[in-house]
Formats: structure tokens, sequence, C-alpha cells
């Protein structure tokens, strides 16, 4: 069954727990900035963990000192989900252990 897209005003209140996060057209995105590449190698690996058990995958890109994400639920037609925020949630959890602002 697909995902149901959010209202965007309930994707900005919840947007709300989750700083750093915006919305941009119809993805939510996050860019977290790392003190060394290897840590943000290390937030790529462990990020791509999550995405496998949440079975849910972002779009994901390792830069020098930065990781970032940029997700939306492609059977919702390309719309937020909550499949979305809840990735969103899971790797926010994880990253300041990896030293990530």
């Amino acid at each position: 069954m697909p995902a149901a897209p959010l209202p965007q005003d309930e994707i900005e209140d919840r947007l709300r727990d989750l700083p750093g996060w915006a919305l941009e057209g119809d993805r939510l995105t996050r860019t977290y900035r790392l003190p060394s590449h290897f840590a943000a190698a290390a937030l790529t690996v462990h990020v791509a963990r999550i995405q496998d058990e949440l079975n849910h995958h972002s779009d994901l890109t390792l830069g020098y000192h930065t990781v970032a994400l940029s997700v939306n639920s492609h059977d919702a037609g390309g719309k937020v989900t909550e499949k979305d925020l809840t990735l969103a949630a899971e790797v926010e959890a994880v990253a300041a252990g990896h030293g990530a602002e």
C-alpha cells in the first residue's frame, strides 16, 4: 500500500522537532557539518544502515566534511510522508554522536 502524502502544515509543524531539517519543494533536506572527512564517512555508513532497516532510502551525499540528505516518497508521487519524517528523526538521533552539527 502506498504511503499517504502529508499536508504541508503538518510537515512544517513536525519539522520544529527536527532542527536543521527543511522542506524544499517536495523533499525534506538536511546538511550536516562534521569535524573530519572520516567522521562524515562514518555518519554516511550509519545512515545507510538506518535506511536499510527502515527500507526507505534518501539521496545521500558525502562531502569532505559534510553529509547531505534529501528524501521524499516515490510511492506517494514524490511527496513527503510519515516514512520521510521517521527517517529524518532516526538520522537526527545518531548524527550528534558522530560530531555532526
